[in-house]
């Protein structure tokens, strides 16, 4: 009887592992979840011990490593290093020496290229601009490393913004949706934000998820930029929510005074990832519709 497919996925209880589960799934695939915080097998990629036995024990096809504190923060500075840093060498170790044959994929981030205010490709330069960034730069060099020296495939997508019903309000995006659906609930608050003028682009998570897929099931492309190409500034998202509730934005928002943001655009330049067949799916509007609506539900 041939043995089933199986998946590893190192964080998949935050937004980009669900959506990342329910796509194994739906390809019959047998997935593995851990992370730290429950909700599938609990354990922590920064435990070399951990990892190793997983990756032993179940020989997976595909290993996903997701896990990471999401925020530029200095104060998550040793955390995202062993996440993210010493969680990617424990994979890449382990399977080295467990399983070579599996397809590993590292998630990055935009947030580690320089940022000069045009759209960013895989040949742009890396910018050690945070902590965060620090750790992401050193995890694909760690791949690097793997991928020429034992010829382990090793993938990276660089992730551009992407959002959906289930990101926190940590991010603004989100943050403004819950607003607003209190907003529409009888709520009297206000919404303090920065500036409103950043843009960035505003991409459906699911979609994201659906360009890793592609990513990992190819053999020519081992690192790509994953984004849509399409900037909107934060403005024109509150714009839009406030509109779907027939409220003024202007009533509800308060503006921090001498906010600095990290940057005025960021957005990617796709055509590695469009080469391989990937499209944006859902548009700005209909992302907001879903942040939103959910929210009714």
């Amino acid at each position: 009887m041939e043995r089933a497919v199986t998946a590893i996925v190192f964080g998949h209880n935050g937004q980009d592992g669900q959506y990342l589960c329910q796509l194994l799934k739906r390809e019959g695939i047998n997935v593995i979840g851990i992370s730290r915080s429950g909700g599938g097998l609990v354990g922590d990629v920064s435990d070399y011990v951990f990892v190793k036995s997983q990756i032993e024990q179940h020989q997976p096809k595909y290993i996903f490593h997701l896990a990471a504190k999401s925020t530029t923060h200095h104060s998550a500075l040793f955390e995202n290093h062993q996440t993210i840093c010493t969680g990617t060498l424990n994979i890449l170790e382990a399977v080295r020496l467990n399983n070579p044959e599996a397809k590993v994929f590292l998630s990055g981030s935009a947030m580690q290229f320089k940022n000069e205010g045009v759209p960013i490709d895989e040949q742009t330069a890396f910018d050690a601009s945070s902590a965060y960034s620090v750790a992401r730069i050193q995890s694909v060099y760690a791949a690097r490393y793997y991928r020429q020296r034992f010829n382990l495939k090793v993938y990276i997508g660089y992730f551009f913004n992407h959002d959906s019903p289930y990101r926190t309000e940590q991010h603004v995006n989100q943050k403004i949706a819950q607003a607003v659906i209190r907003i529409a609930n009888g709520s009297d608050e206000k919404l303090e934000l920065g500036n409103i003028d950043v843009k960035k682009e505003f991409n459906y998570a699911g979609d994201i998820i659906e360009a890793v897929w592609l990513l990992v099931n190819q053999n020519s492309v081992f690192e790509a930029v994953i984004g849509s190409g399409s900037a909107y500034s934060i403005k024109q998202w509150l714009e839009y929510c406030f509109k779907k509730i027939g409220k003024r934005w202007e009533d509800y928002v308060v503006l921090k005074k001498d906010f600095v943001s990290e940057y005025r655009l960021l957005v990617s330049n796709p055509e590695t990832i469009k080469s391989i067949g990937w499209r944006k799916k859902l548009s700005f509007n209909q992302l907001a519709d879903s942040m939103i609506e959910e929210a009714f539900k």
